[in-house]
């Protein structure tokens, strides 16, 4: 084992697992509720998904050999909460985390180190990964966040539910000593 392969893997995972949190969160979700904003400065969850979406389309198209920020894009229209349907933002929403999984699932080893540019400023292929981890994990914190709010008692937790630490405690230690 090579510490590229191990990184490439668990930053797989790390990716996958925040978009399974948005993706939990959506499924709970009425068409009504993906438009909801507290107010005019806040973003929806549909506003937020479109957002996430063009941002990955923009940054992990043609990884390693163009600009982060396409000439294609239009960030502020991302804003734009022009979304007709749920069924649509879900589109939205899978077509950006297929090109980025695609695009990881294409990496190897030695492009970690490689430079590539966002906004024209050069980061290592490592070094714009874990920017884009940070970037994702926030927006659909925030998505969450919001999802919780929306079905106040009928949220269903995406985690340990309140109360039942120690039990998630015991059933984890459970399993790893049968191993």
């Amino acid at each position: 084992m090579d510490f590229g392969s191990e990184y490439l893997k668990i930053v797989k995972e790390r990716f996958e697992n925040v978009k399974e949190l948005g993706d939990k969160t959506i499924s709970q979700l009425s068409e009504e509720d993906i438009h909801w904003r507290l107010n005019e400065s806040s973003n929806s969850i549909a506003i937020i998904a479109k957002h996430v979406s063009g941002n990955m389309i923009s940054r992990w198209s043609d990884f390693l050999t163009t600009d982060g920020e396409k000439a294609s894009r239009n960030r502020d229209q991302e804003f734009e909460d022009d979304i007709s349907s749920r069924q649509e933002m879900i589109t939205i929403w899978e077509k950006g985390w297929i090109i980025l999984l695609d695009t990881l699932n294409g990496l190897e080893n030695q492009d970690l180190l490689k430079n590539i540019t966002i906004r024209g400023e050069k980061h290592t292929v490592l070094e714009a990964i874990e920017r884009q981890l940070a970037h994702y994990a926030y927006h659909v914190g925030q998505m969450v966040y919001i999802g919780k709010q929306l079905k106040d008692e009928n949220w269903e937790t995406l985690s340990i539910p309140k109360g039942k630490s120690d039990d998630y405690l015991q059933q984890k230690l459970k399993k790893h000593q049968s191993k």
